[in-house]
Formats: C-alpha cells, structure tokens, sequence
C-alpha cells in the first residue's frame, strides 16, 4: 500500500493535504480524484460559485506527480 497526497490547486494558492491516504492500487486514483472534484465542486455550487479552473495534483510519497485533474473535466457544462 503507498501514500497518495491530493492537493488542491486554484491557480493562486496551494491547499496542501499533508496527512495523504494509503491506496493499494494506483488505478484507483484518478476516479478518487474525480470524486473529490466533484464534492468540492458541489459544496461551492450550493454557495453560489464555482471555480472550473481548480485542479487536483496527486504525488506519490516520493513527491512525484502521478495523477492530475482539471476541474473543467470533471463536469459537462450545458
């Protein structure tokens, strides 16, 4: 099992996750990417904004980057 760290990136500031979680399957990553995205996006929605040009960054333990996504890939917007 390694330690993946999910940081959040709005262009500007960096939200750092410092704890990271342990998954056992890197495959897996970028659909817990995409959840976080999408709860995030939902909670600023309900508030009366959203931000499309947040991004995730996951790294490894090592520092690595190994995953990224774009909030504007995470919905379709009609």
């Amino acid at each position: 099992m390694a330690r993946y760290f999910f940081h959040l990136c709005d262009g500007h500031d960096l939200l750092i996750d410092a704890e990271g979680r342990d998954i056992a399957d890197a495959s897996l990553i970028p659909g817990i990417a995409l959840k976080e995205a999408r709860a995030i996006i939902i909670d600023e929605v309900t508030r009366g904004s959203l931000k499309l040009g947040q991004h995730i960054e996951v790294l490894d333990g090592d520092g690595a980057m190994v995953h990224r996504l774009e909030f504007r890939d995470a919905v379709t917007v009609e």
